[in-house]
Protein backbone atom coordinates (compact mmCIF):
# COMPACT_ATOMS: atom_id res chain seq x y z
CA UNK A 1 0.00 0.00 0.00
CA UNK A 2 1.24 3.45 -0.81
CA UNK A 3 2.10 5.78 2.03
CA UNK A 4 1.34 9.45 1.39
CA UNK A 5 3.22 12.10 3.33
CA UNK A 6 3.36 15.89 3.13
CA UNK A 7 6.41 17.37 3.58
CA UNK A 8 22.83 18.15 -26.47
CA UNK A 9 25.92 16.53 -27.03
CA UNK A 10 25.50 12.94 -28.21
CA UNK A 11 25.75 10.07 -25.79
CA UNK A 12 29.10 8.39 -25.35
CA UNK A 13 29.28 5.18 -27.35
CA UNK A 14 31.59 3.19 -25.09
CA UNK A 15 31.02 2.11 -21.52
CA UNK A 16 32.60 4.65 -19.15
CA UNK A 17 35.18 3.50 -16.65
CA UNK A 18 33.31 3.64 -13.37
CA UNK A 19 33.33 1.31 -10.38
CA UNK A 20 30.33 -1.03 -10.44
CA UNK A 21 27.69 -1.34 -9.13
CA UNK A 22 26.63 2.22 -9.87
CA UNK A 23 24.50 4.92 -8.38
CA UNK A 24 23.20 7.32 -11.04
CA UNK A 25 22.15 10.94 -10.66
CA UNK A 26 20.40 11.36 -14.02
CA UNK A 27 19.83 14.87 -15.32
CA UNK A 28 21.97 16.22 -12.50
CA UNK A 29 22.43 19.74 -13.86
CA UNK A 30 24.52 21.60 -11.31
CA UNK A 31 23.26 19.43 -8.41
CA UNK A 32 26.06 16.89 -7.98
CA UNK A 33 25.75 13.99 -5.55
CA UNK A 34 28.84 12.41 -3.97
CA UNK A 35 29.06 8.68 -4.53
CA UNK A 36 26.91 8.92 -7.67
CA UNK A 37 27.77 9.12 -11.35
CA UNK A 38 26.37 12.55 -12.17
CA UNK A 39 24.89 12.49 -15.68
CA UNK A 40 23.58 15.37 -17.81
CA UNK A 41 23.26 16.26 -21.51
CA UNK A 42 24.61 19.78 -20.86
CA UNK A 43 28.40 19.67 -20.82
CA UNK A 44 28.49 23.13 -19.25
CA UNK A 45 27.25 21.70 -15.97
CA UNK A 46 30.44 19.57 -15.86
CA UNK A 47 28.81 16.21 -15.13
CA UNK A 48 30.81 13.02 -14.70
CA UNK A 49 29.22 11.82 -17.94
CA UNK A 50 27.68 13.82 -20.78
CA UNK A 51 24.67 11.83 -21.95
CA UNK A 52 21.39 12.60 -23.71
CA UNK A 53 18.87 10.35 -21.94
CA UNK A 54 16.88 10.06 -25.18
CA UNK A 55 19.91 8.62 -26.99
CA UNK A 56 19.59 4.88 -26.39
CA UNK A 57 21.02 2.55 -25.30
CA UNK A 58 22.84 4.10 -22.37
CA UNK A 59 26.48 3.08 -21.86
CA UNK A 60 25.88 1.07 -18.70
CA UNK A 61 25.82 -2.73 -18.40
CA UNK A 62 22.65 -4.67 -17.65
CA UNK A 63 21.66 -4.79 -13.96
CA UNK A 64 24.60 -2.60 -12.94
CA UNK A 65 22.76 0.16 -11.06
CA UNK A 66 21.52 -0.03 -7.46
CA UNK A 67 20.21 3.53 -7.03
CA UNK A 68 18.86 6.16 -9.42
CA UNK A 69 17.99 9.77 -8.64
CA UNK A 70 15.95 11.81 -11.12
CA UNK A 71 15.18 15.23 -9.66
CA UNK A 72 12.91 17.25 -11.97
CA UNK A 73 13.96 15.17 -14.99
CA UNK A 74 11.30 12.64 -15.98
CA UNK A 75 8.82 15.33 -17.00
CA UNK A 76 11.38 16.66 -19.54
CA UNK A 77 12.00 13.47 -21.56
CA UNK A 78 10.11 11.41 -24.09
CA UNK A 79 7.65 13.83 -25.66
CA UNK A 80 7.05 11.04 -28.15
CA UNK A 81 5.35 8.25 -26.13
CA UNK A 82 7.50 5.60 -27.81
CA UNK A 83 10.65 7.38 -26.63
CA UNK A 84 9.27 7.73 -23.10
CA UNK A 85 8.50 4.01 -22.95
CA UNK A 86 11.96 3.22 -24.33
CA UNK A 87 13.51 5.27 -21.51
CA UNK A 88 11.50 3.29 -18.95
CA UNK A 89 12.75 0.12 -20.62
CA UNK A 90 16.32 1.39 -20.40
CA UNK A 91 15.93 2.16 -16.71
CA UNK A 92 14.71 -1.41 -16.26
CA UNK A 93 17.66 -2.82 -18.22
CA UNK A 94 20.36 -1.05 -16.21
CA UNK A 95 18.73 -1.49 -12.79
CA UNK A 96 19.82 -4.35 -10.56
CA UNK A 97 17.20 -6.44 -8.73
CA UNK A 98 15.76 -4.30 -5.94
CA UNK A 99 17.25 -1.07 -7.29
CA UNK A 100 15.65 2.03 -5.78
CA UNK A 101 14.70 4.99 -7.95
CA UNK A 102 14.07 8.31 -6.21
CA UNK A 103 12.03 10.48 -8.56
CA UNK A 104 10.92 14.06 -7.98
CA UNK A 105 8.61 15.92 -10.38
CA UNK A 106 6.57 19.13 -10.25
CA UNK A 107 2.87 18.64 -9.65
CA UNK A 108 1.02 19.07 -12.98
CA UNK A 109 -1.37 21.62 -11.47
CA UNK A 110 1.44 23.84 -10.19
CA UNK A 111 3.01 26.81 -11.97
CA UNK A 112 6.39 25.06 -11.67
CA UNK A 113 5.10 22.54 -14.20
CA UNK A 114 2.82 24.75 -16.28
CA UNK A 115 5.31 27.58 -16.73
CA UNK A 116 8.24 25.57 -18.15
CA UNK A 117 8.09 25.11 -21.95
CA UNK A 118 10.51 22.17 -21.76
CA UNK A 119 8.08 20.03 -19.74
CA UNK A 120 6.58 17.47 -22.10
CA UNK A 121 4.34 15.33 -19.85
CA UNK A 122 2.86 15.23 -16.36
CA UNK A 123 4.04 12.44 -14.08
CA UNK A 124 1.50 11.16 -11.56
CA UNK A 125 1.41 8.10 -9.28
CA UNK A 126 -0.76 6.35 -11.88
CA UNK A 127 1.94 6.95 -14.50
CA UNK A 128 4.45 4.89 -12.55
CA UNK A 129 1.93 2.29 -11.38
CA UNK A 130 1.28 1.40 -15.03
CA UNK A 131 4.64 -0.43 -14.99
CA UNK A 132 3.78 -2.65 -11.98
CA UNK A 133 3.16 -6.22 -13.16
CA UNK A 134 1.26 -7.20 -10.01
CA UNK A 135 -1.19 -4.37 -10.57
CA UNK A 136 -1.24 -5.11 -14.30
CA UNK A 137 -2.39 -8.67 -13.69
CA UNK A 138 -5.08 -7.42 -11.33
CA UNK A 139 -6.28 -5.00 -14.01
CA UNK A 140 -6.40 -7.71 -16.65
CA UNK A 141 -8.27 -10.11 -14.34
CA UNK A 142 -10.76 -7.42 -13.35
CA UNK A 143 -11.37 -6.10 -16.83
CA UNK A 144 -9.82 -2.72 -16.00
CA UNK A 145 -9.20 -0.63 -19.13
CA UNK A 146 -5.88 0.74 -17.81
CA UNK A 147 -2.95 -0.18 -20.07
CA UNK A 148 -0.77 -2.90 -18.44
CA UNK A 149 2.52 -1.40 -19.59
CA UNK A 150 4.63 -3.53 -17.27
CA UNK A 151 3.38 -6.71 -18.89
CA UNK A 152 3.53 -5.26 -22.38
CA UNK A 153 7.11 -4.01 -22.04
CA UNK A 154 8.43 -6.79 -19.80
CA UNK A 155 9.39 -4.42 -16.99
CA UNK A 156 8.33 -4.50 -13.35
CA UNK A 157 8.53 -1.52 -11.00
CA UNK A 158 6.50 -1.02 -7.84
CA UNK A 159 5.63 2.39 -6.42
CA UNK A 160 6.49 2.06 -2.75
CA UNK A 161 5.97 5.61 -1.48
CA UNK A 162 4.59 8.97 -2.56
CA UNK A 163 5.43 12.20 -0.78
CA UNK A 164 3.48 15.40 -1.46
CA UNK A 165 5.45 18.63 -1.03
CA UNK A 166 3.05 21.48 -0.40
CA UNK A 167 3.33 24.95 -1.90
CA UNK A 168 4.54 27.51 0.64
CA UNK A 169 1.12 29.18 0.65
CA UNK A 170 -0.60 25.95 1.69
CA UNK A 171 1.95 24.38 4.03
CA UNK A 172 0.94 26.53 7.07
CA UNK A 173 -2.68 25.43 6.64
CA UNK A 174 -1.56 21.82 7.10
CA UNK A 175 1.06 22.30 9.81
CA UNK A 176 -1.31 24.44 11.91
CA UNK A 177 -4.07 21.84 11.71
CA UNK A 178 -6.36 24.20 9.82
CA UNK A 179 -6.67 21.57 7.07
CA UNK A 180 -6.23 17.80 7.14
CA UNK A 181 -4.19 15.88 4.60
CA UNK A 182 -7.44 14.63 3.05
CA UNK A 183 -8.71 18.18 2.65
CA UNK A 184 -5.42 19.27 1.11
CA UNK A 185 -5.53 16.45 -1.44
CA UNK A 186 -9.14 17.25 -2.27
CA UNK A 187 -8.23 20.91 -2.81
CA UNK A 188 -5.36 19.91 -5.11
CA UNK A 189 -7.83 18.22 -7.46
CA UNK A 190 -9.67 21.47 -8.19
CA UNK A 191 -7.14 24.23 -7.48
CA UNK A 192 -3.73 25.08 -8.86
CA UNK A 193 -0.57 25.60 -6.79
CA UNK A 194 -1.59 23.47 -3.81
CA UNK A 195 1.01 20.71 -4.16
CA UNK A 196 4.36 21.88 -5.52
CA UNK A 197 6.17 18.56 -5.98
CA UNK A 198 5.63 14.83 -5.98
CA UNK A 199 8.40 12.59 -4.65
CA UNK A 200 8.32 8.90 -5.52
CA UNK A 201 10.18 5.82 -4.34
CA UNK A 202 10.09 3.33 -7.24
CA UNK A 203 11.62 -0.14 -6.94
CA UNK A 204 12.79 -2.45 -9.74
CA UNK A 205 11.81 -6.12 -9.46
CA UNK A 206 13.82 -8.79 -11.29
CA UNK A 207 12.71 -11.42 -12.12
CA UNK A 208 9.02 -10.40 -12.44
CA UNK A 209 6.99 -11.07 -9.33
CA UNK A 210 4.48 -13.92 -9.21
Amino acid sequence: MLKGLFSTPRAETTAPQFAYPLKLNLGCGFKKMPGYVNVDHFAGSQPDLVLDLESLPWPFPDSSVTHVTMDSVLEHVGQNPAVFLAIIGELWRVCAPGAVLDITVPHPRHDHFLGDPTHVRPILPATLQAFDQVLNREWVAGGNAATPLGLQLGVDFSLENVNFVLDSEWLPKFTSGEMTSEEIVKASRSQDNVIAELQFKWVAHKPPRA
